[in-house]
């Protein structure tokens, strides 16, 4: 009798523990698995364009259209940029305050799908400025999602460098590209 009771208790436990479970599968589109980052910052200056440029692995996985971990979440640091010769790249340096601010980061969250592309709020903090975006769209490739800012120094109180006693200036509009590139 007592091994019946046991028995029909144990028979209870596991059905209610396996009997309740549904397995969960999710579509491939509504995972997001990213594991390099690039990102640019071109404008242009009295003497032409410039491209800065800062690519880097960070692993990461984005449930799309769900409240499970929506959010996208990395620093940068603004010494591993490289605008192509030194001088150049000095001068972001310079201009982003890089001794007292040497990370920004982006924080990508309440990722949703809209067609093949995807809104989110966007929120990135330079130096010690967050500029925050509703409804950003990303574009969908193949192997990437990508999106552009379009700033000015001037937004994240920054003052667009010059040299040569004013003969070469950059201009205030920069425009930060990124592409988070998929699995």
């Amino acid at each position: 009798m007592k091994s019946l009771f046991l028995n029909l208790i144990l028979g209870l436990v596991i059905f209610f523990f396996l009997g309740s479970a549904k397995p969960t599968f999710l579509p491939d589109d509504s995972i997001l698995v990213i594991n390099k980052i690039k990102i640019e910052i071109t404008g242009n200056s009295t003497v032409g364009k410039y491209n800065c440029s800062n690519f880097f692995t960070k692993k990461d996985t984005v449930y799309i259209n769900s409240i499970k971990k929506n959010i996208f979440n990395t620093e940068i640091k603004m010494s591993n940029f490289d605008c192509g010769n030194k001088i150049m790249t000095k001068d972001l340096q310079g201009t982003v305050k890089i001794k007292q601010f040497p990370n920004s980061t982006v924080c990508i969250k309440d990722i949703r799908s809209v067609g093949k592309n995807y809104k989110c709020n966007l929120n990135f903090l330079i130096t010690n400025k967050t500029i925050q975006y509703k409804d950003f769209i990303l574009y969908a490739d193949d192997n990437k999602i990508q999106g552009s800012l379009n700033l000015k120094f001037s937004d994240i109180e920054l003052e667009p460098p010059t040299k040569m006693a004013g003969l070469i200036k950059v201009k205030d509009e920069i425009v930060i590209n990124f592409s988070l590139y998929k699995n």
